[in-house]
């Protein structure tokens, strides 16, 4: 992000606009999920499905499965994450509670666009007073309710949308051009998983393989199952080919 003269001193605190109205450590705050891994999130006929790319820093001594980036957080409701990985973890575990406490008290599950709210308005207090800091992270969350099948992104800022397909982190461009494309809304679950693998390879740097990404469907008929990597790969190896020139997506 390009700083003009006279900007540092409206960054320094979170509670001070600049004159042009911005503040500037939650655009910081979205710099840090934009250099994060990608994840992408497909809603087809009857559920969701979330995947992300895990970077492994280490791939020789590194365990995968301890670099965790797609939470259950009820059983009808999972996250993705992009961005800080502590940010996220301190996110999934609040949302984790908030849905326990909504459980315990109505005796019944709490609906996606609740707890997406319930998360933003946690989110958003930390962009409006002193001595703390906007989360570093976004959260991709789906799942199902009595409303139908619902996809989230969430933003540093507290603010949400609502997708049918969308994607965030990292080189995101591409992969919303291809979901634009491709997407179609009344997709069954396997097209479903092979267009977010499709989308989440669009993003992927030239050496960059789908190796180790995750993929976790929410389906109400069957409920939540988490991909083996086994299951991921066969998916994988189905997947159409490159374009002409066998080339992926340029790192942005």
């Amino acid at each position: 992000m390009e700083m003009q003269p006279g900007q540092m001193a409206y960054d320094r605190a979170i509670t001070v606009f600049s004159p042009d109205g911005r503040l500037f450590q939650v655009e910081y705050a979205r710099e840090a999920v934009r250099r994060g891994a990608t994840t992408a999130g497909v809603v087809y006929e009857e559920g969701v499905v979330l995947v992300a790319d895990r970077r492994i820093p280490n791939p020789k001594l590194a365990e995968p499965a301890s670099l965790e980036k797609i939470h259950l957080i009820d059983e009808q409701i999972g996250c993705a994450t992009a961005g800080l990985v502590a940010d996220a973890r301190v996110l999934v575990d609040y949302a984790r509670l908030a849905a326990q406490i909504h459980r315990v008290t109505y005796s019944e599950p709490i609906s996606v666009e609740l707890l997406v709210r319930r998360i933003c308005d946690y989110k958003q207090q930390y962009t409006q007073f002193g001595g703390v800091r906007p989360f570093g992270t976004a959260l991709l969350v789906g799942g199902w309710d009595d409303g139908g099948i619902r996809l989230y992104e969430t933003e540093p800022s507290g603010s949400l949308t609502s997708f049918k397909a969308t994607s965030t982190g990292g080189n995101k461009a591409p992969v919303m051009e291809l979901f634009e494309q491709k997407h179609k809304p009344h997709m069954d679950q396997d097209t479903a998983i092979l267009l977010a693998l499709e989308g989440l390879r669009q993003s992927l740097d030239e050496s960059a393989t789908l190796a180790q990404v995750e993929v976790l469907v929410l389906d109400r008929t069957k409920g939540s199952h988490r991909l083996s990597l086994e299951e991921t790969q066969k998916y994988v190896a189905r997947l159409p080919p490159l374009g002409p020139s066998g080339s992926k997506a340029n790192k942005a």
